[in-house]
């Protein structure tokens, strides 16, 4: 099922080009409260199956025509947003060419995830946004990512397990700044991959019964209509498995929060005016625009 955000912060479910209109079923029946938030739908949908029924209900009724609606970001409020760092080891080298820095090559998979980041709520935009380049930035570019959704609390979670916490996966773009303050000094990434429109998520979250498999996935990425990227989410170094083993032996990880698993090779500098075409298969496909600071 794809659970999508729109309109005027309304919760939906996207099947067969509609979007059928799930919030006031769940406030009615008790599953959600009035003005609710898309962490608050997650949390229900993933530990009520009251909840889901009344889901496969609605999917009986009226719906809008997909492009007909407006979507936003899945999740505005995620209480965290962890984010992978230099997990595709084709990325590593093109990283490390680029802007220096330690070689990861003898780094466990420990001492990788160890490399997580937070990025600002305040950063996330949605499908058809708008990423805008600041006025202090050389260099802008994107990063394509597979990012999964937790849907039940988690704590000390084995790798045979976590997929049990996961509700679903989106697309996460992590915008990032490479100059000024990117070469040999990773501890700016908080800065540098924070500004305002820097995280664009959509276009939905497709529960995990539709992609049972996260390493098992292609991204694929256009640039003003040039493929740019294409990888199979199996090139991870670390998988989705060992980042919520990970996180959880050190946190708590909630219903909402987002888990974003790096991005492959191919990541190329953005220029205002610029579009970006990003699909990863099972999950979706969403556009961007790039435009510079005013």
């Amino acid at each position: 099922m794809k659970i999508c955000h729109y309109n005027e912060h309304e919760a939906g479910a996207v099947q067969d080009d509609r979007v059928y209109p799930i919030g006031a079923t769940l406030v009615g029946a008790g599953h959600l409260r009035q003005g609710y938030t898309m962490q608050e739908v997650i949390e229900a949908l993933a530990n009520q199956p009251e909840a889901m029924q009344c889901v496969r209900q609605v999917l009986k009724g009226r719906s809008l025509p997909l492009a007909e609606v407006k979507l936003l970001a899945p999740i505005e409020n995620p209480p965290s947003l962890w984010a992978a760092a230099a997990n595709y080891k084709a990325h590593q080298a093109e990283m490390q060419a680029a802007s220096g820095g330690p070689s990861r090559a003898e780094f466990s998979k420990d001492d990788l995830m160890a490399e997580f980041f937070l990025k600002p709520t305040s950063s996330i935009i949605g499908p058809g946004g708008t990423i805008v380049i600041p006025k202090i930035s050389n260099h802008v570019d994107f990063e394509a990512e597979l990012c999964a959704v937790i849907g039940a609390r988690a704590r000390n979670v084995s790798e045979a397990n976590a997929l049990d916490h996961v509700f679903g996966y989106t697309i996460c773009w992590d915008i990032s700044q490479r100059d000024p303050w990117g070469r040999n000094r990773q501890n700016t990434r908080n800065i540098r991959k924070g500004f305002d429109t820097f995280t664009a998520l959509g276009p939905w979250i497709v529960t995990r019964d539709e992609l049972p498999e996260p390493q098992d996935t292609r991204i694929h990425v256009e640039l003003n209509g040039r493929h740019v990227m294409t990888a199979e989410t199996s090139d991870m170094i670390c998988g989705v498995r060992e980042h919520i083993r990970f996180l959880s032996s050190v946190l708590t990880l909630r219903p909402g929060d987002l888990i974003t698993t790096g991005t492959p090779a191919g990541v190329a500098k953005l220029a205002p005016g610029d579009k970006l075409r990003g699909r990863i298969e099972r999950v979706g496909e969403m556009t961007l625009n790039v435009a510079a600071e005013k």
